[in-house]
């Protein structure tokens, strides 16, 4: 009995040092991995304006004033109808007026010279001041004998005041890139007082226009010029008026959760080439710095559109790719510039985002967690019109913010991530 209970307990015994030893020579199941394929849009409306407005009606001795942030390179644009006309109105050159000069020093003071007396060419102009078909004299809009012709200086043998006796433009700069324009109508002393209808002006570039001479007018523009009505020339402008910029090259990082290699939130910028990413779209410094971090596995600079031959700026409708392969544990994180801007760029958190759930990568539309990142390197101005932002200024031009890196909470207004930017993930 006593021998078979031996033979058992050594069968036990045997079994159960078989186990462990087998245990400890298991294997372990790799970690799971996936190559990984970003793409970030530039999603963006480009628009035609990047200000605009209304004025009021102006009565003789009357005036109105109305303000805008402008940066170099930018034009002015205004019209108001000469009420006692069929549809004549007063404008600058259809170019606009330049607000700043060819050193970037801003223009100010009596710009009634550049304004011109123009003929819409939407309706037959009759005797000034005593046309039936004249807004104060007609018994309803749009009464007169169309023209059928185009927009030009008016020129039909009537006699009209010369332009300074009737109106007058003040533009004051009121420091940084904010304008103040006033409109005086001074035609209480001149040959034929007149109303100054409500008008509309526009801030832009030297390629958009509010009208252009030798062209019909368009629909919005008969309506201010025969009638004195704007609404219609204000819903055009509003709908092409807005903010949009390109994007600057970018960098990734695949990293460690520990890690942070961008960047730290509400830290000041660590000096590995944030600011040169953040505030001039150079992203060369900040991607050979990140090569070298402990934690990270891959990362790289990322600059050259699809369908591009050479590193350029993102534009709307146009994108950025990257690949990379990542293992389970992983994180990315990315940075580029919002270029219409001081020192502001799109990223994920600090820490960035997982690329494996459970075991499963990660893919799909990750816009949802982008941030808009301040790098508290330079202080930040009107967005869009900032003489210091890269297509106005230059490189290391504007004042220096010794801040942290926080999300943007300066005052101004942005569009909306996803009316901005677009990032996607693919496994591939």
């Amino acid at each position: 009995m006593k021998k078979q209970i031996s033979i058992l307990l050594f069968s036990i015994l045997f079994i159960a040092t078989s186990c462990s030893s087998d245990d400890d020579n298991v294997t372990p199941e790799p970690a799971a991995s996936a190559t990984f394929k970003v793409t970030v849009e530039n999603v963006f409306t480009p628009k035609t304006f990047k200000m605009n407005g209304t004025f009021g009606a102006i009565p003789p001795e009357g005036t109105q004033s109305f303000s805008f942030d402008a940066g170099k390179g930018a034009f002015l644009s205004l019209s108001t109808m000469f009420v006692k006309s069929n549809d004549l109105f007063f404008g600058f050159d259809d170019t606009g007026l330049a607000l700043y000069d060819a050193n970037g020093n801003a223009t100010t003071g009596d710009v009634t010279s550049q304004l011109l007396l123009w003929d819409a060419g939407t309706e037959v102009n009759e005797e000034p001041g005593n046309g039936p078909n004249q807004p104060m004299n007609q018994s309803g809009a749009n009464t007169g004998i169309d023209e059928n012709g185009v927009i030009h200086l008016v020129n039909d043998g009537f006699t009209y005041p010369s332009t300074d006796t009737v109106i007058n433009v003040i533009l004051s700069h009121d420091g940084g890139t904010m304008f103040t324009v006033t409109i005086n109508n001074v035609s209480n002393n001149s040959t034929l007082p007149s109303p100054l209808a409500p008008g509309v002006f526009a801030v832009h570039s030297d390629q958009a226009k509010l009208f252009t001479s030798g062209t019909n007018a368009s629909a919005g523009m008969e309506k201010l010029a025969e009638d004195g009505d704007n609404s219609m020339m204000d819903g055009f402008l509003t709908s092409n008026t807005g903010y949009f910029s390109p994007f600057a090259p970018g960098v990734f990082a695949v990293h460690t959760n520990e890690t942070m290699p961008i960047f730290t939130n509400n830290t000041s910028d660590n000096g590995n080439g944030l600011e040169n990413l953040a505030e001039d779209g150079d992203p060369s410094v900040l991607g050979a710095a990140i090569s070298t971090i402990t934690g990270v596995s891959e990362s790289g600079v990322f600059n050259t559109p699809e369908g591009a031959g050479a590193p350029g700026p993102l534009l709307p409708d146009n994108s950025y790719t990257f690949t990379f392969t990542a293992e389970e544990g992983d994180y990315l994180n990315f940075a580029l510039m919002l270029v219409e801007s001081n020192d502001l760029f799109y990223a994920f958190s600090d820490e960035g985002i997982s690329l494996f759930n459970n075991g499963n990568a990660v893919s799909g539309d990750m816009t949802s967690q982008l941030i808009l990142w301040d790098a508290g390197t330079e202080v930040n101005e009107f967005p869009g019109a900032g003489n210091n932002q890269p297509i106005r200024g230059g490189a290391a031009t504007g004042e220096n913010e010794n801040g942290n890196v926080m999300m943007v909470n300066d005052g101004f207004s942005y569009p909306s991530t996803n009316e901005a930017i677009k990032v996607t993930i693919e496994i591939q």
